[in-house]
């Protein structure tokens, strides 16, 4: 796709200072500007590199004034970095603004699908399942039976939505999640075996959640596992059955989060983060990465370390364990003096 400096500046509501007709095929950091790259300037430190860039074009504040002369087009906008990120959804967007049915895939009878759908080569559409207005699936989706997709939402490539599955509006589901896999059910016999015990609810994911590669959201054994409106979950991640996840969490990668805990609103949850099963997290609560949950969090609450405490003794701690080898050994030196 190419886009002139005038057609940039229209989405932007800019002003170009240069060639409006100066075209832009790609997006590239102000450092590594390649001719038709379309790079921005929010941060002055990174001034110096606009004077050498082989960018295009270059978006920058409306209250930059170059000291020497330029090479290069500028785009004059209010805030140069939210103007780029605007221009990263508006490509996006336009990238993956895909329609039609690929060939060959499997579409069941009783599918019901709505307008204008992108359904991707070698995809498997099961019985009964319900898609919505202007969803986009990529090559290689399983959708199970009797799974529900609203409007707007993105799967990409090798996603599989296991049977009975329910996905809100203006999802994004990334490669190779699995949602509605059966939860981890074991009853323990006395002979050392296990039977396993069916897992016969299902997953329910609210509107606005996007869901990272290789992310899983295990089925609940009854009723529903529970991802609500507006939850980001980072690649990798491991949801276990009947976990509920509140409005806004964020969860970064490698975090498990075992069955039966429920997660309340607003928290942001940092990477390798573990939380036991059959606790309760409360609002806004903030967990830092590599930390162990093993009991119920207040509303609000910082923590830190495995186990988990608070954010602020931790650091207080910390300052004592990480001299702790060289305190013993000055005692065990002292002892010895003392002995002699």
């Amino acid at each position: 796709m190419k886009f002139t400096a005038n057609q940039i500046a229209t989405i932007l509501n800019g002003t170009v200072v240069g060639d409006e007709l100066a075209v832009v095929s790609k997006l590239s950091k102000i450092e590594e500007g390649e001719p038709e790259s379309l790079s921005f300037l929010s941060n002055v430190k990174y001034t110096n590199f606009l004077y050498e860039t082989k960018a295009s074009v270059v978006i920058v504040n409306q209250d930059f004034i170059p000291d020497r002369e330029l090479n290069v087009t500028l785009i004059k906008v209010a805030d140069a970095y939210r103007a780029f990120t605007q221009l990263l959804t508006f490509y996006n967007k336009v990238k993956l603004d895909k329609v039609g049915i690929e060939e060959p895939n499997y579409i069941d009878k009783s599918a019901e699908i709505g307008e204008k759908p992108y359904i991707g080569a070698f995809s498997y559409i099961g019985q009964n399942v319900k898609i919505g207005n202007n969803v986009k699936i990529f090559p290689q989706v399983y959708i199970g039976d009797n799974v529900v997709i609203g409007d707007q939402t993105i799967i990409f490539t090798g996603a599989k939505i296991y049977s009975e599955s329910i996905i809100g509006n203006e999802c994004v589901i990334h490669s190779n999640v699995v949602i509605g896999s059966d939860g981890f059910g074991f009853a323990p016999n006395e002979n050392g075996t296990y039977d396993k015990i069916p897992q016969t609810g299902n997953v329910i994911i609210g509107n606005d959640v996007e869901i990272g590669s290789g992310t899983t959201v295990d089925r609940a054994t009854l009723g529903s596992t529970r991802i609500l409106d507006g939850v980001k979950l980072d690649n990798l991640i491991m949801i276990a059955h009947n976990v509920e996840i509140g409005k806004n969490t964020v969860i970064a990668a490698q975090s498990g989060v075992a069955g039966s805990t429920k997660i309340g609103s607003n928290c942001i949850i940092g990477g390798q983060v573990g939380i036991v099963g059959h606790l309760s997290i409360g609002n806004n609560v903030k967990i830092q990465a590599q930390s162990g949950i093993g009991k119920s969090l207040k509303d609000g609450e910082v923590v830190q370390g495995s186990p988990a405490f608070g954010y602020g003794d931790w650091n207080k701690s910390y300052v004592y364990f990480k001299n702790l080898p060289k305190k013993i050994s000055d005692i065990e030196t002292q002892l010895k003096e003392l002995n002699k």
